[in-house]
């Protein structure tokens, strides 16, 4: 029976404070596994701190959290990864019932929900932003998680090979959480102690420029993924207003026969064109959806289930 290789993946930007002991906190929990240091650009000794604690130090260029995963998911090879962040506010200790579970049920994502007391390592102002997100991606995909910003994650490697990363900064959390979400991956969410940074270790995320870019991302995957819905209710609101418009104008025309305000008429007409056009777009784009999210999951299917090779062993 072979065992599975894990991967333990902490994309880092100035944790010179903190990625020493999250490499140990990893190397604890998980000792056979691979643990990968991939920084970006980082202005202190984060490098050099990483590759003294016994990491697999590689370095991302292209700046942004979203570039680094994209990296780390095309080049290092497992059965199973683990993602978490460098700055030591993720439990390692739960990473191992989290990769057990990803492999006794064939999981293909398990997200490490934050739980924490401490008001400091988890800000009101981000626990909001959070629920207001999550509320969003539920209503505009139908089900979610309770925390879809969580960095800790745990994959299957038919997850990490099928996943376009398109994103470039933090809201790579929404998008991979709609990856699982669109192919209806079998995924699971468990609750991980959150801790607070420790003394010299600094947040990289802004609570309005990041929320806003992760709000964007959503409605940015909604247009991608929903073209029906998304073009159809532009449709409808413009053809509403068209109605709306036009309502007097037909008043008029039946009380004298004549069209006295030209100009709405010519506005009513280009408005219920729009909204017609707006529907075959989302017609017609539904189509293309279709056939990309086909293209995904053949690429998903084309790589086994986790754990299939403990049962055959």
């Amino acid at each position: 029976m072979s065992e599975p290789r894990i991967a333990v993946l902490l994309p880092c930007y100035n944790e010179e404070a903190a990625i020493a002991a999250t490499v140990a906190g990893f190397r604890a929990a998980l000792p056979g596994a691979d643990i990968y240091v991939y920084d970006n650009n980082s202005r202190d000794r984060t490098v050099e701190v990483a590759r003294a604690a016994g990491a697999i130090v590689r370095t991302e260029r292209i700046q942004g959290k979203g570039a680094v995963v994209r990296r780390m998911f095309a080049d290092v090879d497992a059965d199973v990864y683990v993602m978490a962040d460098g700055d030591a506010t993720y439990d390692a200790a739960s990473a191992p019932a989290m990769v057990a579970r990803v492999l006794d049920e064939q999981l293909d994502m398990i997200v490490g929900a934050r739980i924490t007391q401490i008001e400091a390592a988890y800000r009101r102002g981000h626990r909001f932003g959070n629920a207001v997100l999550t509320g969003m991606l539920a209503r505009l995909f139908g089900r979610s998680f309770t925390d879809i910003l969580s960095g800790y994650r745990v994959f299957s490697r038919r997850f990490v090979k099928s996943f376009p990363v398109l994103s470039a900064g933090f809201e790579i959390e929404t998008e991979i959480s709609v990856h699982a979400l669109e192919l209806r991956m079998p995924v699971a969410e468990v609750a991980t102690p959150y801790y607070e940074r420790p003394e010299g270790s600094a947040s990289k995320l802004s609570t309005y420029r990041d929320g806003f870019r992760i709000l964007r991302t959503i409605l940015q995957l909604y247009r991608i993924e929903r073209p029906v819905l998304f073009f159809g209710a532009i449709g409808v609101a413009l053809a509403l207003i068209g109605v709306l418009l036009a309502v007097p104008l037909v008043i008029t025309y039946m009380h004298t026969h004549l069209v006295p305000r030209l100009p709405t008429a010519v506005m009513v007409t280009g408005l219920m064109i729009l909204a017609a056009l707006c529907l075959f777009a989302g017609l017609i784009l539904d189509t293309v959806v279709r056939g990309r999210r086909e293209m995904r999951r053949l690429a998903y299917l084309s790589h086994r289930a986790p754990g299939v090779e403990r049962r055959e062993g």
